[in-house]
């Protein structure tokens, strides 16, 4: 049992890292549970974790299972995450569901924010994942506004991200950040990110150039005393980023078909994903799986370097 919390399990490999003061990255599990198709979710899993092996960290994805949070999972817990005939029993689990999931003794997959917390419960100070939530479309009727950011405004976790999900209303998003003063840093890039495609139109705070410079901005900022998540927006590889006008395009055909279905609340991203994927025959998913290994690469080193000396 950890030493952190009551409610937390450390793998073996995590918990000799945490003796050992290793650098570790945090992985969320709602991608594997709820975000991408089978058996792709359980293949990419393993690859990321590779990665950030191959980085130099160790992996710790997290998620929920019989009332336990997990962090680090085993070969056989992936699987029980990835494969659809579990899917009705694990809760996508946001702030707002954490608690009940682990009263319940039920199992969870982790969102950007639950992840966030659990990661910060167990010291983990870097989370890579593929992107952030944010302000929906049609907020201002709908208010329908990602956990995420409020999550990044009080937890002291530092997100490896490609942006926010082009789904979204990405200008509103930067303003929601900028409110609650969470900086947004463009890894080697000033254009902020948009998921699909290596710009949104939008520009990040500050441009970060590698990792030693992205970790003295972290360790500054906490430092500091300034509470509060950093999100180091790093760009999708260009050879698989679409084009802004092209990726406009199949989300708006995708916001109409979900509108047409009524579909609402946390339904509404893995449906979007899942009909952007059928609108594009099958690349997205091959623009999520390569950015994903790419903010891999990119948070094993920021951990990396963090874990290093100041």
């Amino acid at each position: 049992m950890s030493t952190f919390s009551p409610w937390i399990d450390l793998s073996n490999e995590v918990e000799e890292a945490t003796l050992a003061t290793r650098p570790i990255v945090a992985l969320e599990s709602t991608i594997i549970s709820h975000g991408m198709p089978y058996p792709v979710n359980v293949q990419t899993a393993r690859e990321v974790e590779q990665i950030v092996r191959d980085g130099g960290a160790v992996p710790a994805t997290i998620a929920i299972l019989n009332g336990r949070i997990k962090i680090g999972l085993t070969p056989d817990e992936l699987d029980f995450l990835a494969h659809p005939d579990n899917h009705e029993h694990i809760a996508k689990v946001s702030r707002r569901d954490l608690a009940y999931v682990l009263s319940e003794g039920s199992h969870g997959a982790t969102t950007v924010s639950a992840t966030m917390i659990c990661a910060q419960l167990a010291g983990i100070e870097v989370f890579v994942t593929g992107g952030i939530g944010g302000v929906h479309r049609g907020a201002t009727q709908t208010m329908d506004i990602s956990a995420d950011l409020l999550e990044l405004a009080k937890t002291n976790v530092a997100i490896v991200c490609a942006g926010a999900k082009s789904i979204l209303d990405i200008g509103l998003t930067l303003e929601y950040l900028e409110t609650h003063g969470v900086p947004v840093a463009g890894y080697g890039t000033e254009d902020f990110p948009a998921f699909y495609s290596r710009t949104s139109g939008y520009p990040a705070n500050f441009i970060l150039r590698g990792p030693e410079e992205a970790a003295r901005f972290i360790r500054t900022q906490w430092a500091l005393g300034l509470e509060g998540g950093v999100v180091v927006a790093n760009p999708v590889p260009e050879s698989y980023a679409f084009e802004s006008d092209e990726i406009e395009t199949v989300i708006g055909q995708a916001l109409k078909d979900a509108d047409y279905r009524h579909i609402t609340g946390k339904d509404v991203t893995p449906y979007l994903l899942d009909r952007v994927k059928e609108l594009t025959e099958g690349k997205s998913l091959e623009t999520n799986v390569a950015l994903v290994k790419n903010n891999a690469v990119v948070g094993s080193a920021i951990a990396v370097a963090l874990s290093k000396k100041t």
